[in-house]
């Protein structure tokens, strides 16, 4: 029976780079050759396969199931919104994360055909929200404006983190075996437009997309311009994860690395949605690269930075489907897939079962 793992209220990069521990390769050593024994052709299923085998190695358990399944959204505004880098108020984040309760946002509609439970986090909506705002979890009513000053504090970001953290350990205890990632927040394609040309190290043209609103190559230009101004503003350590998000990030962004973290250390799989969580994603590997074990691609996206990341990140995804919409939309559109991959894997005959000669893999 695995141990429990108890958490610190105050998280330190210390503390998740001693705690965290490589995926368990004796139990993906299992997973495969239990594959290999299954009646049909060697390799078939391809990354269907290649998960549950990483899966049997973040719980460390060969036989496991993923009945429970959540999708954890976070939640949160962004100060640089009154640049102009948006067609749309703040006002839309509080409008979408009180619709994600009520079974009227997309991602909801997908989520009820997936088997996902919604959990929608207010980690930094400058609108508290009834149905969703929980004041433990809230570290800020939105970030600052990165184009005048530091989007965050470092102790915000760290303060955000733990909420993702936590989030994992509650969903866990209550028996959650896999959870998705989204995100709601007028401006996050910018702040992560931002993040993603500092730690790609990439120019902020290459990376900048036009996000959910804009539909002019003018309102794209100044949003290139502000993120390429923020970022020489402020000068942010590409080294330093904490720094490039206090400096350029958002709430949102720091919650879900935390998520992906909190993965990490408590052993649960989670899936990566678009442009926005692959940016939290490659910064929770950047902090502790032991957290890459625990990550699943689930489709690449539209924005022109979707795949840079993923290749950063080493992850090759599931679906392409030129999504996006972020909210979590296409980890949910995997998760059935996986359901796929693992019934076969755990219920269908073997080659000996069946009294038919196993295939062999060409030498």
């Amino acid at each position: 029976m695995e141990q429990t793992i108890q958490i610190p209220d105050r998280l330190t990069p210390e503390y998740l780079q001693n705690a965290i521990e490589p995926a368990d390769r004796k139990s993906m050593e299992t997973a495969g050759k239990r594959w290999t024994s299954v009646a049909k052709p060697l390799s078939s299923l391809g990354k269907l396969e290649d998960a549950i085998v990483k899966i049997a190695g973040m719980k460390r358990e060969p036989l496991f199931t993923l009945e429970k399944k959540g999708l954890v959204i976070m939640c949160a505004d962004n100060g640089v919104v009154e640049e102009g880098v948006t067609q749309t108020g703040q006002e839309v984040t509080a409008i979408v994360a009180d619709n994600f309760t009520k079974k009227a946002a997309s991602v909801a509609l997908m989520s009820e055909v997936a088997g996902a439970d919604l959990f929608p986090v207010d980690i930094g909506m400058v609108t508290d929200v009834p149905s969703v705002t929980d004041p433990k979890q809230k570290v800020a009513y939105g970030t600052r404006n990165m184009l005048k000053e530091p989007a965050m504090t470092p102790k915000q970001v760290w303060q955000a983190v733990s909420v993702g953290v936590h989030m994992v350990s509650r969903l866990k205890a209550l028996g959650y075996d896999i959870l998705a990632t989204g995100e709601m927040g007028i401006g996050n394609t910018t702040t992560s437009s931002a993040v993603a040309s500092v730690l790609l190290q990439r120019p902020v043209e290459e990376v900048t997309g036009k996000g959910a609103g804009l539909s002019s190559s003018e309102g794209l230009e100044r949003k290139i311009s502000v993120i390429s101004r923020a970022i020489r503003l402020h000068g942010p350590d590409r080294k330093d994860v904490t720094d490039v998000l206090s400096k350029v990030g958002g709430l949102d962004i720091a919650g879900l690395t935390g998520v992906y973290l909190g993965g990490a250390l408590l052993h649960v799989p989670v899936v990566v949605d678009g442009f926005i969580s692959a940016v939290a994603a490659l910064c929770a590997v950047r902090l502790v690269p032991e957290a890459a074990d625990y990550i699943l691609a689930s489709h690449v996206s539209k924005e022109p930075a979707g795949k840079m990341l993923l290749d950063a990140l080493h992850l090759s995804p599931f679906l392409t489907c030129d999504m996006s919409l972020g909210e979590g939309s296409g980890a949910v559109a995997v998760l059935p897939l996986l359901d796929m991959g693992l019934s076969v894997y755990s219920r269908m005959s073997t080659f000996e079962e069946i009294n038919v000669e196993q295939y062999e893999r060409l030498k």
